[in-house]
């Protein structure tokens, strides 16, 4: 056989003493052959060097080995230093890589790129679909699992789509955040509360709003977008309109660290003057000026939960909505 030539089925056929049948079967993982015909072809594909047409595959077997994880956000969000969006990223990958399976990482930050997800996942060109960061009602996750296709959410689909999803428990998290600041004679707590089209933005305030009601105290509500920039100018219209603040839950660690940033900028002492809460637990809010209290969320975890869902449900089996524990982890910011 020159270097030109790809080995065939029917060359590993032959040199197992075997049927072409078979070594399809064998090749498309059936457990129906006898162990030692198994064994045999094994070794004669490993003799061989023989590689699987993936394309004749897929017609065979129905399946493509990919999963799509969908993120409806631009590259420059999912790369920047948030540090949630990679940590997904990880823990799926660690998943699929742990299944044999390949991940397809999808963006669809703008109309066009939503369209071209759209044309992608429902062409079948993936066996499953997971989509974090999901904006608004969009209809895509109902669309896809209304043609057959495995879909698992990261957030309950706000379009109340009857999807499967993993989250975490934003209220119970917020609530002891809001409550350790009350706790420490905190009365003025403002809140930076995320985007109001994502569930977890929606989640976090309700949270803050349930608390500080329960507790007798007045709600101080200024919105960002879970970016550092938007923390930052949040907290410039906070001070403005109420200069008397002595604490602040931000819904995300960026905005609370342009929050700890701006406080400082104006003479606030933190925690003295006003203490801060975040919410992630990235790696850096242990190296913030000062270190910084947050809420903590089992970031990577979410991304290999919401994979184990999917390949459950690609195997047939029936999941139900799963949600993750969050834990308050306190420094010196509050």
């Amino acid at each position: 056989m020159t270097g030109a030539q790809r080995p065939t089925l029917e060359a590993v056929a032959r040199l197992a003493g075997v049927s072409r049948a078979t070594v399809s079967r064998v090749v498309n993982g059936s457990t129906t052959v006898a162990e030692p015909i198994q064994e045999a072809v094994r070794r004669a594909v490993a003799e061989l060097g023989y590689v699987p047409n993936l394309a004749a595959r897929t017609l065979v077997t129905q399946r493509t080995d990919s999963i799509a994880l969908v993120m409806p956000e631009e590259a420059t969000r999912v790369f920047s230093d948030d540090q949630v969006f990679p940590g997904i990223i990880r823990g799926a990958a660690q998943e699929l890589e742990a299944a044999d399976k390949q991940l397809v990482l999808m963006l669809a930050g703008s109309p066009a790129g939503h369209e071209r997800v759209e044309r992608y996942t429902s062409g079948r060109h993936v066996d499953g679909v997971l989509f974090a960061s999901l904006h608004g009602a969009d209809p895509l996750p109902g669309r896809l699992a209304r043609l057959g296709i495995p879909v698992v959410c990261s957030g309950r689909p706000l379009d109340g789509a009857d999807v499967p999803y993993v989250d975490v428990d934003h209220i119970g998290g917020v609530t002891r955040a809001v409550r350790h600041l009350i706790e420490q004679g905190r009365r003025r707590i403002a809140t930076i509360a995320g985007p109001q089209d994502m569930v977890a933005g929606i989640e976090r305030l309700a949270g803050y709003r349930d608390t500080v009601a329960a507790a007798g105290l007045p709600e101080l509500v200024v919105t960002g977008d879970f970016t550092r920039e938007s923390g930052g100018a949040a907290m410039r219209r906070l001070l403005a309109v109420h200069p008397d603040v002595d604490a602040v839950f931000a819904a995300s660690d960026l905005m609370a660290h342009a929050a700890l940033r701006t406080l400082r900028e104006s003479g606030r002492r933190v925690p003295d003057d006003v203490a801060v809460i975040g919410f992630d637990d990235i790696e850096t809010a242990a190296y913030t000026e000062p270190p910084l209290t947050t809420v903590r969320q089992p970031i990577q975890e979410l991304g290999r939960e919401m994979t184990r869902m999917l390949l459950r449900m690609a195997a047939g089996e029936r999941v139900d909505p799963l949600l993750l524990p969050t834990e308050l982890i306190i420094r010196q910011s509050a």
